[in-house]
């Protein structure tokens, strides 16, 4: 585990929590004190009876905001990949809890990830609770605590990490942006489709479908699953 650089003399609690993204004060613990925590604390988290998830972001434990419609449509998302690769061996899919080590001291839990087999090596899944992984495929749910600049953050780790795509849904407009870097990307809406492209050939999702499925919009064949 890496050990977190303690704050500069000059630096304020402003400075920080603008350099993380913004994040409401509400999702930050006290302790471990801010910009000193590590890795080590994630997984401490992750054991505890309460198993909270935390990202670490430049020494600073950030609270993962997951209400429960937004865990619902990642859960309907997983399923319909965990399908796909079960069809299409490239590699795994991870949930809401998949946290992932981008770089030393810098941890990010997609609500929906895929790391191919290429990534992992010789197939051999990590065994650590926090292993050092880039995702091929990010997927990020908007909660309302979700700031712009943190979403910007998580851009810029991300694609810095490795990472080829990036799917950033906002469940109010229903509609999703879909990055190839950080700035650039298109926006499907309701009735358009999410495509993998190359990173999952053939993988595509109905937004409509999606959101029928979590229950936004009265079946049309009376499946509701």
């Amino acid at each position: 585990m890496s050990a977190a650089l303690a704050p500069a003399a000059d630096e304020t609690l402003e400075d920080l929590l603008r350099q993380i993204g913004s994040v409401p004060l509400s999702r930050i613990p006290k302790v471990p004190a801010p910009g000193t925590a590590t890795e080590q604390d994630v997984v401490a988290a992750l054991e505890a009876v309460d198993k909270r998830l935390y990202e670490l972001v430049d020494g600073v434990l950030v609270e993962k905001p997951m209400g429960y419609y937004e865990s619902w449509l990642a859960m309907i998302l997983a399923k319909s990949l965990g399908n796909y690769l079960d069809e299409h061996n490239l590699g795994i899919a991870l949930g809401e809890a998949g946290a992932l080590q981008l770089t030393p001291g810098l941890v990010r839990i997609p609500d929906v990830s895929f790391i191919s087999w290429e990534r992992l090596g010789g197939r051999r899944l990590p065994r650590k609770k926090v292993p050092a992984l880039a995702p091929d495929l990010a997927v990020e749910i908007l909660s309302e605590s979700n700031t712009r600049a943190e979403i910007s953050r998580k851009l810029d780790d991300y694609f810095g990490a490795g990472t080829r795509l990036v799917w950033v849904v906002d469940p109010v407009p229903r509609s999703a942006a879909v990055h190839k870097s950080p700035t650039e990307f298109v926006i499907v809406t309701v009735d358009g489709t999410l495509d993998a492209e190359d990173v999952l050939p053939g993988f595509r999702v109905s937004m409509r479908d999606w959101f029928e499925r979590a229950g936004e919009f009265e079946s049309t064949d009376g499946d509701s699953e």
